[in-house]
């Protein structure tokens, strides 16, 4: 009977400290924690994490984990062992801790940020809708908005969805996150160009969430950067809103939608005056703040008669803020936001026959969709659907290409028997093929139950005015799946495929990022100004004694 493979020979280390003598161990074999804990053992079986090994000058740390040889231990090496206090053990933990947690959410900050990228990349420059849906930016009747560059609307677009992000976390009470997460969001903006911006007012509304995050956090320390951001939001909100917010009202019609974005800015700006001594310019803010805020206090009668009538709490109280409890006035607002939700629902489902039907052409060379408008110039000079998609698709969407193809006779009778012949092949697999066809189809609504629900949100563009992103409900290639048609278009023809194979998505962060855009364009200014009244209760108390002194 053969022998079993002989086991590597144990090594000797001399410990001296907390405890001192031999140990036979494995230098390949046995890690750092592993000394560790037997030297804790042998020691009067004290908490591993209560000992610190020293070798050579330096100490051993747990992580990476490697073994004792590639730590530069070797045979009789000397260890030194040290026995730390309980408290000293547990802030050695803590700070063990607080470094993963760090790193923790570090990583997270940065899959926001290529997340949010890579949405802002593919809605923009026509890349294979994989999603399911399309980001779009909107004014404020639901028109799309295109201006600037490429690389301008991919800036707004991921700034945006940044900002949109933080204003979750603000919600949530995460004010440390929003913050962190606010500062993505102006990095993304100063991407644009900034004469493209100056007219909206989404940069100082980012401006005011940080200064509101630093109030919140009570960070004195960013007081005097706090004063600047301040300026440039009060700045900004003249510019895009107009003098006394006229130009605003005047879109808005005349409703008073931004009041309390205003409260919030004046007392931050009274907060910063009476840190800085100024008592008189911060007793004016705060004042004014108050008046805006006692406007926002909606009578609980004015509430009921708007629920009577069949509408929520939140969305009566919303519109009786934004009209001066004008109860009329509220009845037409929450009708024509009803309206608008009516008219985005049918635009969300056209969006989603589109996508379906590009989903059937498959993609272009370099993982483009078929440009739709593109082969509706072609379809409307009379050339055949699929036959222009397909020469479309093989020419990336190069309209002259195209048109050069299809006109060309023998190129467009290869062209036809190359589509003909996939029909075929998909007839003949549709009968044979049917399993597959399930596990396809159940794969594919899996895939969709992520991203089932319909999601918009709004912003605003550069005519002052509030902009949304028309997100599409992500839906199943029913027609692609039935009929096999995406899938031999991705078959055949796709030589360039491999060579420019579409990058890894972070479907679960892109999700979360796309499912937070709300398409309400009323929802920035629908703010909960509970927190303010109380702030500035707070320090107009402080300022009563300049009063009497």
């Amino acid at each position: 009977m053969a022998s079993d493979e002989a086991s590597p020979p144990a090594e000797r280390l001399r410990v001296v400290g907390a405890w001192s003598g031999a140990l036979e161990v494995l230098l390949g074999v046995w890690t750092v924690p592993m000394l560790r804990a037997e030297v804790a053992r042998r020691a009067g079986g004290v908490d591993p994490c209560r000992i610190n090994l020293i070798f050579g000058g330096r100490v051993l740390r747990d992580d990476p984990p490697e073994s004792l040889q590639q730590a530069g231990l070797k045979s009789n090496s000397k260890v030194l062992s040290s026995l730390t206090s309980p408290d000293r053990a547990k802030a050695i933990a803590a700070q063990a801790a607080a470094a993963a947690a760090e790193e923790e959410h570090t990583s997270r900050l940065t899959r926001l940020w290529d997340a949010a990228k890579a949405l802002s990349q593919r809605h923009t420059d026509g890349s294979f809708p994989e999603e399911g849906f399309n980001v779009d930016l909107e004014d404020q009747s639901g028109q799309k908005v295109m201006f600037g560059s490429v690389d301008d609307i991919k800036a707004v677009k991921m700034a945006l969805m940044l900002h949109q992000k933080a204003k979750t976390f603000i919600k949530r009470d995460k004010h440390k996150d929003a913050l962190d997460v606010l500062m993505m969001a102006e990095e993304a903006f100063s991407l644009c160009d900034p004469k493209l911006i100056e007219r909206v007012d989404n940069v100082p509304m980012l401006q005011l969430d940080i200064v509101w995050c630093y109030f919140v956090l009570h960070d004195v320390s960013c007081l005097e950067l706090a004063g600047a951001r301040l300026e440039k939001a009060r700045s900004g909100f003249e510019h895009s809103h107009g003098k006394d917010s006229t130009r605003f009202r005047l879109l808005q019609a005349g409703h008073h939608a931004d009041l309390a974005i205003y409260v919030r800015l004046e007392l931050l700006e009274g907060v910063i005056a009476y840190h800085n001594g100024h008592t008189e310019k911060a007793r004016e803010s705060l004042n004014s703040a108050q008046v805006k805020y006692m406007q926002l206090q909606v009578p609980d009668e004015a509430i009921s008669i708007l629920m009577g009538m069949g509408y929520g709490a939140r969305a009566a109280k919303r519109a009786l803020k934004m009209t001066g409890y004008d109860i009329q006035s509220s009845v037409d607002l929450l009708c024509e936001e009803r309206q608008k939700k009516i008219r985005r629902i049918q635009e969300d489902r056209e969006t989603k026959k589109v996508i379906m039907e590009q989903r059937k052409y498959g993609k272009t060379p370099m993982n483009k969709a078929v440009d739709m408008q593109k082969l509706k110039f072609l379809v409307a000079i009379g050339f055949e659907k699929k036959l222009a998609a397909e020469a479309l698709r093989i020419n990336e969407n190069d309209s002259d290409r195209a048109l050069d193809l299809l006109t060309d006779p023998e190129q467009n009778c290869i062209l036809q028997s190359k589509i003909l012949s996939r029909a075929l092949r998909s007839s003949r697999g549709s009968s044979a093929g049917s399993s597959s066809s399930s596990a396809a189809a159940a794969t594919t609504a899996s895939g969709v139950n992520n991203s089932q629900a319909q999601v918009n949100t709004s912003t605003n563009v550069p005519d002052g005015s509030a902009m949304a992103w028309s997100h599409a409900p992500s839906v199943m290639n029913e027609d692609a799946v039935n009929n096999g048609e995406a899938t031999n278009n991705d078959e055949e023809d796709m030589e360039g495929d491999d060579a420019n194979p579409p990058p890894v998505r972070d479907v679960v962060t892109e999700n979360e990022l796309a499912h937070e855009l709300t398409g309400d364009v009323l929802d920035d200014y629908d703010i909960d100004v509970s927190n303010e009244g109380q702030a500035i209760a707070e320090y107009l108390s402080l300022l009563e004694p300049a009063v009497t002194s």
